[in-house]
């Protein structure tokens, strides 16, 4: 009779490499989930830009746009208002000083003209009238003190004949004593008068220099209005050129708008806006310069203005030298406006990099070129082709300066395809 035979339980030797196997598999698959394999990325060396660290020059400047503008601006304004009647110049056209540009026609100042000239005939005649008055006072003020002086001489002639008589008791005191007070009375009242010709004549003189003052007060102000008629004919104030003229026939223009524009081409300038970051290193009198077929001109920062718009500011720029030829309003011209002086430091390209990292690290190569590792470093200045390196990196150094989007939280990098 057979007998069934049971199998030994229990590990086996046999079963050790499936066991194996099997942890190895659980270990992949745990490390694959809770691993800390985030630090550390495979990049292709073909999708990155690596640059060199090196000691070299650094040139502190700054790259602006320009654009060319005449050395002045003149704006066109007339300083009185009325209807367009005339465009004598026309846009575009050379002008000098004192041409005029622009005629006007104003009925409202023509009457008031018109009314300063007769207030000024009535002023006048009034003066005429009151100074033959005065006279015709002044001759009958002469007329009454010479009486006086007559009337004086006879009482002091009776008075004194009367004194001899009653010396001789040929008259009563009485008669002596009225001849005696009507001479005292005679002496007063010559006096009284005396004193009243001369203020009145004083009055009079005050009275005559206020109407010759307010006389000549009005014939300057029919002299002003009268110019104000030769100012509605706009004239230029410079030579130049006629940049702009926004008028139109029959168009009524106000005092003090902006018609137009003119020009000043005896030089130019160039206008730049600054990023709004380099305040407070722009100042006057920076150098500057620019190139245009192979050859370098030299500009000065003439002006800079206070307002910031929109994160910038304007500024100006002129000439130190020879100017470029045909030069033409409105044309760009790209500057290197030089913030300081140029020394030696530890530079790298510019790169996007930057915009992730902010300066403040950057992937460095490891001596073989096979992987990349993050430090932090410390940047100071730049331009447009290069940062200034302060701190964390060496002479012969290699980084990443491609952009950083794709391993921003990674520490370590590394390269494939490194021979291709």
């Amino acid at each position: 009779m057979d007998r069934v035979i049971e199998k030994p339980r229990g590990l086996r030797r046999a079963h050790v490499p499936y066991i194996i196997a099997a942890l190895l598999v659980a270990s992949l698959v745990g490390w694959m989930f809770w691993g800390n394999h985030a630090e550390t990325l495979c990049v292709d060396v073909r999708q990155i830009t690596v640059a060199t660290a090196r000691r070299a020059e650094f040139k502190d400047y700054v790259r602006l746009s320009g654009q060319v503008m005449p050395i002045q601006v003149v704006q066109v304004a007339p300083e009185e208002g009325g209807i367009v009647t005339e465009r004598v110049v026309e846009e575009g056209s050379p002008v000098r000083r004192g041409d005029v540009i622009v005629r006007l026609s104003n009925s409202a100042l023509d009457l008031q003209i018109l009314n300063a000239e007769a207030e000024l005939a009535e002023k006048q005649n009034l003066l005429r009238n009151t100074q033959v008055a005065m006279q015709q006072d002044r001759l009958s003020n002469e007329t009454e003190r010479v009486q006086l002086d007559m009337d004086i001489q006879r009482r002091r002639r009776a008075w004194e004949q009367n004194e001899r008589l009653y010396a001789e008791h040929l008259i009563s005191r009485e008669a002596w004593e009225q001849s005696r007070e009507d001479y005292d009375l005679s002496r007063r009242k010559h006096s009284l008068v005396t004193q009243r010709l001369r203020q009145d004549s004083i009055y009079r003189s005050v009275q005559m220099e206020q109407m010759e003052d307010n006389l000549e007060a009005m014939r300057r102000n029919v002299v002003l209005v009268r110019e104000r008629k030769q100012k509605l004919e706009v004239r230029s104030a410079i030579d130049g050129e006629l940049g702009l003229l926004d008028v139109e026939l029959g168009q009524s223009v106000a005092p003090g708008t902006k018609i137009g524009q003119i020009n000043d081409l005896s030089d130019f300038k160039v206008q730049a806006m600054v990023d709004e970051h380099y305040i407070d290193r722009v100042r006057q009198g920076l150098p500057a310069s620019f190139e245009r077929d192979g050859h370098v001109y030299p500009l000065r920062l003439r002006k800079v203005y206070p307002e910031v718009r929109d994160g910038r500011f304007l500024t100006d720029f002129v000439f130190c030298g020879e100017r470029p030829r045909q030069m033409r309003s409105g044309q760009t011209y790209y500057l290197n406006l030089e913030l300081g002086r140029p020394e030696q430091a530890v530079l790298i390209p510019r790169g996007t990099f930057f915009q992730t990292t902010g300066g403040g690290w950057i992937f460095v190569l490891s001596s073989d070129g096979r992987t990349a590792h993050r430090r932090p470093i410390r940047i100071g200045r730049q331009n447009p082709q290069f940062y200034e390196v302060l701190e964390g990196l060496e002479e012969g150094e290699r980084v990443i300066t491609s952009g950083y989007e794709a391993f921003r939280d990674k520490e370590i990098l590394k390269l494939s395809n490194i021979d291709k």
